[in-house]
């Protein structure tokens, strides 16, 4: 029989080591954020499924806990992403006129993990540009998430840029159902070589070739060189290639020590983007720690289909390979009514310090806190020493200096 308080899996409760990092790196990377204009919105985790789903595609569908609303009978979704939120926000609540850069950091849920090691409740940091359809957008979007990954002290960084254009370039005059496309992204994404040798052996000799180049078109500059060869000189196709070498020439020089690749084959999430699109890494993550791109259809489905562009990370996942900070040094005190080491403890905590106050009984030193030093009376007087015992304290007061508060 299962304990009562085994949790499911791939959900996991956070201890304060980590629930402490968590909240530095949400501060940090918000403050990032609104630096660049970006303005903070908390879109709730529950809404309609019409609105949570839209312009996503099936694989957030698939992700997506649905439950039945007891008021009105409709059914609801657990929010597996906050972009359409955001989409929603810009094109109903805000409504404004010209560009809108929003900002959000909050929990969503996943009903299926993502990999083995993988949270169902990533903790989901977010930016997004709305009414820009200028590939100066793209480029904020990719600046911004490799200034956040710089603040929480993640290097050196690894960017792979591509761009679902070349997909639908390489397609265009294809008749292929949803089915197909579908089948054709999946075996791109995973590389599948003789996925791909079948369901292109019926194609014209020239889309067919492309198709099979893609996978093999991952690497540095020579990348967009080898594609201009190999892939049809389509219209899309030619505003992709030429679009990712303006935005990696941009990002060099905004970020020198910034590796920047490319991977023409990767179509996740092919069915949500619309143009450019990033992915970065971590020397060491097998994962990226942050995903974005241009995601032009987002909003159609609340009439106001807006150019739209950012990126997502999740602060969990950040945590693991992000260093960690030291705790902050705090000062134990003992507990009293003494009216002096009352307003004592006040000015202190108001002065921001963290002061713990050793309740009646409690023998604890709370090493989790990195308590440093304490709050001592010498000669009538409430005075901050370095962390030792106070016996120790009072033996040496008369021969070193101490502050008085």
């Amino acid at each position: 029989m299962l304990s009562a308080w085994l949790l499911p899996e791939h959900i996991a409760d956070v201890l304060p080591a980590q629930a402490r990092q968590l909240e530095r790196l949400r501060r940090r990377l918000v403050d990032r954020a609104q630096g660049y204009g970006f303005e903070l919105v908390i879109p709730p985790l529950l809404e309609h499924i019409e609105s949570l789903l839209s312009g996503t595609g099936r694989e957030l569908d698939l992700r997506t806990f649905k439950l039945v609303d007891q008021t009105s009978g409709r059914t609801l979704g657990l929010r597996a992403d906050t972009t359409p939120q955001a989409a929603r926000i810009d094109a109903h609540l805000l409504n404004r006129e010209g560009v809108t850069r929003l900002c959000y950091c909050g929990p969503v849920l996943h009903a299926r993990a993502t990999s083995v090691a993988s949270s169902r409740e990533p903790l989901q940091f977010g930016a997004e540009i709305f009414g820009h359809a200028g590939l100066e957008a793209d480029l904020e979007a990719a600046e911004l998430a490799l200034d956040c990954l710089q603040a929480a002290g993640v290097t050196p960084l690894i960017i792979d840029l591509a761009d679902a254009r070349v997909l639908r370039g390489v397609l265009s005059g294809v008749a292929l159902d949803a089915s197909g496309l579908q089948d054709m992204a999946q075996a791109l994404a995973e590389k599948d070589a003789a996925a791909l040798e079948t369901l292109t052996r019926d194609l014209a000799d020239e889309t067919r070739r492309a198709l099979r180049a893609l996978p093999r078109l991952y690497g540095g500059e020579e990348v967009l060189a080898a594609a201009a060869r190999e892939l049809p000189a389509r219209p899309l196709v030619r505003a992709a290639l030429e679009q990712l070498a303006w935005l990696a020439a941009h990002l060099r020089r905004s970020f020198p020590d910034l590796q920047v690749g490319f991977d023409l084959g990767d179509m996740g999430g092919y069915a949500y983007y619309s143009g450019t699109r990033f992915a970065i890494y971590g020397a060491a993550a097998t994962d990226a720690l942050a995903r974005g791109g241009r995601y032009d259809e987002v909003g159609a489905v609340f009439g106001r289909n807006r150019p739209a562009v950012g990126f997502s990370l999740d602060l969990k996942a950040l945590t693991e390979v992000a260093p960690m900070e030291p705790a902050g040094g705090a000062i134990r005190a003992p507990w009293g009514e003494d009216p002096t080491l009352r307003a004592t403890v006040r000015r202190l905590r108001e002065a921001g310090e963290t002061v713990l106050a050793m309740l009646p009984g409690d023998i604890s030193e709370a090493q989790a806190l990195d308590l440093d030093r304490e709050l001592v009376e010498v000669g009538g007087h409430w005075v901050l020493r370095a962390l030792e015992s106070v016996a120790a304290t009072r033996a040496v007061a008369a021969n070193e200096p101490s502050r008085e508060l």
